[in-house]
């Protein structure tokens, strides 16, 4: 789909003319490299700023998702989580046929697709930035999510008792794939036991991006530190530990790491025991069950990306990347039965 069909200039100038944004738009193009939605680098009137919205074909879902990051976005002005300024939203699907929000532009580095001079040769710098990571986290789930106006986002009553067996349910979904011979992961019977014989009291309850990794940073050019968060898309209330577990389980400190190969390739990051004392420092949250955080992040790692494998079954999936996948899976769950002593 080219330019023109994913956005209508004349459509968006007269919607962005109600808005209160004028000028002319400007050096339209690409960016990121993802398939989940489209994100678009635009100048309008002299401004640099990022459109996004839902898919070429989107989900029954996509709307939904698009008008609440709207809703996070423009929640979290003015709080000390770093993330794209919110610009303006719009949900009358009669201007671009879709949902859609614009936000400012971000100047930084995608720890999992390039990185600039500052973390290619200051080791010191990569290493900040990396524990940055861990405190902007704690600093996410510092925020008092009622007070933004987002106490309704989510279900944080039961929100860890739900989690093993809506993705037990998740991976079971995958026999309806054609051609998917079934599942072959290993200890997935044992984790799904050991997480639910050692579930923790929940945490007290905050805001949980969803999916937070190194490939959903950008870190600033200039400073070591983290300069946004993004793709907020599966943002929720609930448990706010389960995001350092999925930021530890996805850490690349192991071959063929799925987020933040760019950054790892230079070597000098710090290790899972830093981070974890990192967010501690900047967080009074208990840590003490924080393994138990890690190996259902794991978990749900590991059944969500062998959702790739069962759809290359189906001609549905490119069938390498299926393969690939399907061994991270299996790897992921090694390493947490590990840590869970199974």
């Amino acid at each position: 789909m080219s330019l023109a069909d994913l956005v209508d200039l004349t459509a968006l100038a007269r919607w962005g003319a109600r808005t209160g944004l004028t000028g002319p738009i400007s050096d339209v193009r690409h960016v990121g490299g993802g398939t989940q939605n489209v994100v678009l680098r635009l100048t309008w009137g002299g401004r640099d700023l990022v459109l996004r919205r839902p898919p070429e074909h989107p989900r029954p879902t996509s709307d939904a998702t698009m008008a609440r990051e709207i809703r996070v976005l423009s929640a979290l002005a003015g709080t000390e989580v770093p993330h794209p300024g919110f610009v303006a939203g719009c949900t009358d699907a009669d201007v671009l046929g879709v949902v859609f929000y614009l936000m400012d532009a971000v100047d930084g580095d995608n720890p999992g697709a390039s990185v600039g001079e500052l973390y290619r040769t200051d080791p010191a710098a990569r290493r900040a930035a990396a524990l940055d990571t861990a405190s902007a986290l704690a600093r996410l789930a510092a925020v008092d999510h009622e007070a933004i106006g987002l106490g309704d986002l989510g279900r944080p009553d039961g929100f860890l008792e739900r989690q093993v067996p809506r993705w037990l349910d998740h991976l079971a979904s995958y026999d309806r794939t054609p051609g998917y011979p079934g599942h072959r992961l290993p200890h997935v019977d044992e984790l799904a036991g050991w997480l639910r014989a050692h579930r923790p009291q929940q945490s007290r309850t905050g805001l949980v991006h969803g999916d937070y990794h190194l490939n959903n940073v950008l870190l600033d050019p200039a400073r070591p530190r983290v300069a946004a968060i993004v793709d907020w898309e599966m943002c929720t209330v609930g448990d706010p530990l389960l995001d350092l577990g999925w930021l530890l389980v996805t850490w690349p400190d192991r071959p063929d790491p799925l987020a933040g190969a760019a950054l790892a390739a230079h070597g000098g990051l710090p290790d899972v025991a830093e981070l974890v004392e990192t967010y501690a420092r900047d967080s009074d949250r208990d840590l003490s069950a924080i393994d138990w955080y890690t190996v259902l992040a794991g978990f749900k790692l590991a059944i969500v990306i062998e959702g790739t494998y069962a759809r290359a079954h189906a001609g549905q999936a490119d069938p390498e990347t299926g393969r690939h996948l399907h061994e991270v899976a299996v790897n992921r769950l090694e390493h947490v039965a590990a840590l869970a002593a199974l």
